[in-house]
């Protein structure tokens, strides 16, 4: 442990087998971070295929890892690499554990994953608590549908980590919303580990605003956004549609498809909105709080930082939320529906024009996110700033000790 505060050091994992909304927290969660406290330098270990498109402030930097990607029957694949996956997975538990090493971090914060994608960061854990770095698990506030997530931390065993190495659990979410560990029986000794954070704020970036439209920065617009795209075709199929069914419809809307969406389908995708004169495409943008920002309203598959964005920039949002292969969206935007926070459309709707178009024209009465009270909603980032604050000025901090080995 460094004794001059001044320059402490920060490390973060995020796996990142696939879509943006890991890299997108963890990047969050470092800006604030390194903005509040100076001398603190953040390294972000990352899978991400597109880390580098992506800006960062002074005094954070990223490792990128060898990518891979979970196919449709559960196994893992080399994103790139003509190599077999268990190699390459070898190879990231050696990068990140000598990254670690020579890093030598204060603080080490595990996005999701206790014990890393199929267990590459528990030699890491064990080397770090052997050092004193505070080791803390990061979680959003929802994992998936309780039952499915007790039958996977029963094969994956977390819990031995959680009762010995972590020091911490910060969620970034409240309990009045969503509880991520519902379902699962924790020790007492891990409960009292586990803060709640609040959501966490986003703030748009100080750039010139692009303008899309070429018609005037002020027209008001509806923001489609289905994240990183891999698995938003039916989002995005569905509201173009409604746009060629009901020319009526209040607000013109501006797709973002994600960098992850197949090529042949968003080709397809700009031949239809080519024919529309209140539609019009981007593929991408690092800056999409920009666009959230700007827009009247927002249409999304409601993932964690998209919930938040909507929620920061206090837009009427209509949530479409996937149910595979894991449920965390669409028990989000329920509780948030329920709440009044979001509009969900019911899965007897998200297939249907008719229904998308009237969602889409009934946005702009929809209540605001605002006139909901939740106390603390989005303290997140603060929460996490006074956290790692005390971490690092409290020298004589405890440590969960560290378990004797058979």
């Amino acid at each position: 442990m460094r004794t001059d505060p001044r320059s402490a050091r920060l490390l973060i994992y995020s796996h990142d087998t696939f879509g943006l909304g890991h890299l997108r927290r963890c990047r969050r969660i470092a800006q604030s971070l390194v903005a509040r406290r100076k001398g603190l330098s953040v390294l972000i270990l990352s899978g991400s295929p597109i880390i580098g498109s992506f800006d960062f402030r002074t005094r954070v930097d990223f490792v990128r890892v060898p990518g891979v990607i979970k196919l449709r029957n559960g196994e893992y694949s080399s994103l790139s690499l003509h190599m077999d996956v268990s190699d390459v997975m070898e190879m990231r538990a050696s990068i990140i554990r000598h990254t670690a090493e020579v890093f030598s971090p204060d603080i080490f914060i595990v996005d999701k994953e206790p014990l890393g994608l199929r267990g590459e960061i528990q030699d890491t854990l064990v080397m770090l608590k052997q050092r004193e770095t505070r080791l803390v698990l990061g979680l959003r506030d929802v994992m998936d549908d309780p039952d499915l997530l007790a039958v996977e931390w029963e094969r994956k065993n977390p819990m031995p980590a959680l009762r010995d190495l972590y020091d911490e659990i910060l969620v970034y979410g409240l309990p009045q919303i969503c509880n991520p560990l519902e379902g699962i029986d924790l020790p007492e000794s891990v409960r009292r580990k586990i803060t709640y954070t609040g959501y966490l704020r986003s703030t748009p970036p100080k750039l010139p605003a692009h303008d899309w439209w070429q018609i005037g920065d002020k027209e008001p617009f509806i923001l489609v956004t289905p994240g990183g795209g891999g698995d938003g075709e039916q989002l995005v199929d569905c509201v173009i549609s409604a746009y060629e069914t009901d020319a009526d419809i209040p607000y013109p809307a501006l797709l973002v498809f994600g960098p992850f969406m197949h090529p042949k389908r968003r080709r397809s995708f700009r031949r239809r909105v080519a024919k529309l004169d209140r539609v019009r495409a981007i593929t991408f943008d690092t800056h999409v709080e920009q666009l959230m920002d700007r827009a009247a309203a927002v249409v999304a598959m409601g993932g964690y930082n998209t919930f938040c964005e909507i929620l920061s920039f206090n837009k009427r949002a209509l949530v479409v939320p996937r149910k595979k292969p894991r449920m965390e969206q669409y028990v989000r935007a329920a509780r948030a529906a329920e709440l009044g926070l979001v509009r969900m459309l019911e899965d007897s709707e998200r297939n249907s024009p008719q229904s998308m178009a009237i969602a889409l024209r009934t946005l702009a009465i929809q209540p605001l996110p605002s006139e909901v009270v939740v106390p603390g909603l989005l303290e997140g980032l603060e929460n996490i700033q006074r956290l790692v604050d005390r971490w690092l000025d409290d020298e004589k901090s405890p440590r969960v000790a560290l378990a004797s080995r058979a």
